[in-house]
């Protein structure tokens, strides 16, 4: 666990400094989501981190269950509204802003989660919605409406979706991956 809040950490401003770390927000944030999802709930300090990370979601917006899927190196660029299904799946090195929603599809042929590869960087006020699978190395521009799937080194924007591919897609939108 120590070793994807490091990465978490990282994302932040490339070094591994707790002070420093702790300074910003998203990283409060995702400290206290791995700790929450680290414990059983039951225990001690499993009630002790998820009342804390109870009082973030409050404090900074974000409804994102800790039983949620999400791999290291997670960034969260503002505090802000940054809703999550818990049945969602995201991926190393992902950064999400704020006014973004990953959520469910409740019926038709999309009735599902999304997935999000690696290397994905989901602008504001984006949403995302259904059974998708979001590729790798993926830009998705800020106010997008994407309930499609979309292939690895692309850039998706509007609503309706329109995919542009681009080979680097994440450069200098994502840095600081290990």
């Amino acid at each position: 666990m120590n070793g994807i809040i490091k990465k978490d950490l990282f994302r932040y401003a490339g070094e591994t400094s707790m002070l420093k770390g702790f300074r910003k927000e998203g990283f409060r944030y995702t400290f206290l989501f791995r700790k929450a999802s680290k414990y059983k709930k039951k225990s001690i300090l499993g009630i002790f981190y998820r009342v804390l990370i109870k009082k973030y979601n409050y404090k900074y917006g974000y409804q994102i269950p800790v039983n949620t899927e999400i791999g290291e190196g997670l960034y969260l660029g503002h505090f802000g509204p940054v809703v999550i299904n818990s049945k969602a799946k995201i991926g190393k090195n992902c950064n999400i802003a704020h006014n973004t929603t990953i959520g469910q599809s409740n019926r038709g042929r999309l009735k599902g989660y999304p997935t999000l590869g690696n290397k994905v960087w989901v602008g504001t006020g984006s949403v995302i919605v259904g059974k998708v699978f979001i590729g790798n190395n993926l830009l998705i521009a800020p106010n997008s409406y994407v309930n499609m799937d979309v292939p690895d080194n692309s850039i998706v924007m509007g609503n309706p979706s329109n995919i542009i591919s681009k080979e680097n897609a994440t450069e200098d939108y994502i840095n600081y991956t290990s």
